[in-house]
């Protein structure tokens, strides 16, 4: 006698969004809110890299853009579906239990708000139950905590980098996370719907994201950029960072930015304090001259001089670096890739 058949299992929902996106991110994301159904059984939340100092008008534009009401949102903000909330500047946005959480915590790769921030909070509560979606934006932002959602069991949506303004954001999380969809701005509302609803396939349930701080001989001790502590490395769910004993974190490519940015200021540094050097051994020579002290006179004028040559050839390091060793890890790529298929 044959067997029924197996009942298949019920598709699994998804009930809350998460979108990054930094520089080109907006004029996407209103993309993305405009294709989102009124009756959008899930909560959206989005990150939006900006200058901590800069209003946000970001809410409001998304308001217009589509059906679904959106508000710049305020701590201990309950997660409502059919509602998106945006993280106002200079606050990360932080996902606990049902509600959102604003918080003055650590810069992460520079940002606050930081897109990493929200997508590993809301995979830490939510587990499978997110879809991550990382848009446009350079550097490496969001891969991390997108590996973080997958590790949950979560889904992983990234904007087709062929298409994006600024293509680092998507190709960094294409490599280094298994992302689900790869799409253009104007499919990614219909398949971040479809994620929503549980008709498309999902992954089979993660495990959780797993912190593992490498101890071997090759792991790489730094300082933190921003407030000099030590950096630690770490691999999280497959993608490297470091982050320090106050909780900056940092991904490769910000880092490495990061890096550029204080050895340039130092530099700069350089420069100014030795020129303000040689102005005042010059300034204490013509004193001892005044007081007919010619041998202290003639020290000084030579100390000030060696010091403004001094600070002729740090200058002229800094401007050689500039072409070289100060440039953006993401600008040298481009434009390897651009010299390698010109």
């Amino acid at each position: 006698m044959a067997q029924p058949a197996a009942s298949p299992e019920p598709a699994r929902r998804r009930e809350l969004v998460v979108i990054g996106a930094s520089a080109g991110g907006v004029e996407v994301l209103k993309d993305v809110v405009a294709g989102l159904p009124a009756d959008l059984p899930a909560a959206v939340c989005v990150v939006l890299h900006i200058a901590p100092s800069s209003p946000s008008a970001l809410a409001h534009i998304l308001r217009r853009a589509g059906p679904l009401p959106c508000q710049p949102a305020s701590d201990r903000e309950p997660l409502r579906h059919g509602t998106i909330l945006v993280a106002p500047p200079d606050r990360h946005l932080v996902i606990e239990d049902n509600v959102a959480r604003l918080s003055v915590g650590p810069r992460e790769n520079g940002h606050r708000p930081a897109v990493d921030v929200l997508f590993r909070s809301a995979a830490t509560v939510w587990h499978d139950g997110v879809v991550g979606v990382v848009l446009s934006g350079t550097r490496d932002d969001g891969a991390a905590g997108l590996a973080a959602i997958k590790a949950y069991g979560g889904l992983a949506v990234v904007q087709d980098p062929e298409e994006a303004m600024y293509p680092g954001m998507p190709t960094n999380a294409i490599a280094h996370v298994a992302v689900d969809a790869v799409v253009p701005s104007n499919l990614i509302a219909e398949t971040v719907s479809a994620m929503v609803r549980g008709d498309a396939p999902g992954p089979e349930r993660g495990t959780g994201e797993s912190p593992q701080t490498r101890g071997d001989d090759d792991t790489l001790t730094s300082v933190c950029p921003e407030c000099g502590g030590v950096l630690t490395e770490e691999h999280r769910a497959g993608v490297l960072q470091w982050e320090c004993h106050v909780g900056h974190r940092y991904s490769p490519r910000s880092l490495a930015d990061a890096q550029s940015d204080r050895v340039e200021q130092a530099l700069w540094t350089s420069v100014r304090m030795l020129r303000d050097r040689s102005a005042l051994l010059s300034r204490m020579a013509d004193h001892a001259e005044a007081r007919e002290q010619p041998r202290s006179a003639r020290r000084f004028r030579n100390q000030s001089r060696n010091a403004s040559e001094q600070a002729n050839v740090v200058l002229a390091a800094l401007r050689e670096a500039a072409d070289d060793t100060l440039q953006g890890v993401i600008d040298n790529e481009e434009t390897a890739d651009r010299e390698a298929t010109g």
